[in-house]
């Protein structure tokens, strides 16, 4: 099973229900925790990291999104506070519709509110599995959990067909890991064939 690469709704869909696009520089706060989620977010253009801190001031990377997905989309059905920071990773475009006309879309639309079912039901799926493997010692299954969480939102299934557009560091971040570590057993895995390392690029 893939995970549904978050919601991709056609661009002129949204901006025929009001949306629209916003750039960001790299670096940029598209929303912070503790705010309100007022809008549906897809990325045109760029990638966004969704992050918080501890209170020690530690990153932890919740996932690194890119052209086509959209981000904060569950929110938008509850009155709720974002649990984390959304922040421009590169220069950014983004589409945005505002949570009312959002909610409208989907009631003329049913077919994307199916679709947005199916999207979060199997987000939670591998989000699940992801924690089971995130609560491991081992920090191997750590980051084959994550990265197969992450490969899961692209298309090809084939061994090695997914390039890992994230830095070391960011890796040791989302799996709660040293990054001396992630760079240790990385090496260990392609040892026994599940990645390989070219140009110190990671391919799962």
């Amino acid at each position: 099973m893939k995970t549904v690469s978050c919601m991709n709704i056609n661009e002129a869909i949204l901006y025929s229900a009001g949306a629209e696009k916003k750039q960001y520089k790299k670096g940029d706060i598209i929303f912070r925790e503790n705010d309100y989620a007022l809008y549906y977010f897809q990325i045109a253009e760029g990638k966004v990291k969704l992050n918080n801190y501890n209170d020690e001031g530690k990153e932890f990377i919740h996932n690194i999104l890119g052209k086509y997905q959209s981000f904060g989309d569950s929110l938008i059905f509850l009155n709720e506070q974002y649990p984390m920071n959304a922040i421009a990773l590169t220069p950014v475009e983004i589409i945005r519709l505002s949570k009312n006309n959002f909610m409208e879309l989907l009631k003329e639309r049913p077919e994307i509110s199916l679709e947005m079912n199916k999207c979060l039901a199997q987000k939670l799926y591998y989000k699940s599995l992801m924690i089971h493997n995130l609560a491991s010692q081992n920090p191997v299954s750590r980051i084959k959990g994550l990265l197969d969480y992450l490969k899961s939102y692209h298309k090809e299934d084939a061994p090695y067909s997914y390039l890992v557009e994230i830095t070391r560091q960011q890796l040791a971040n989302l799996t709660g890991l040293r990054v001396e570590t992630v760079i240790r057993f990385l090496k260990k895995m392609e040892k026994e064939g599940i990645l390989k390392i070219e140009n110190k690029k990671i391919l799962y």
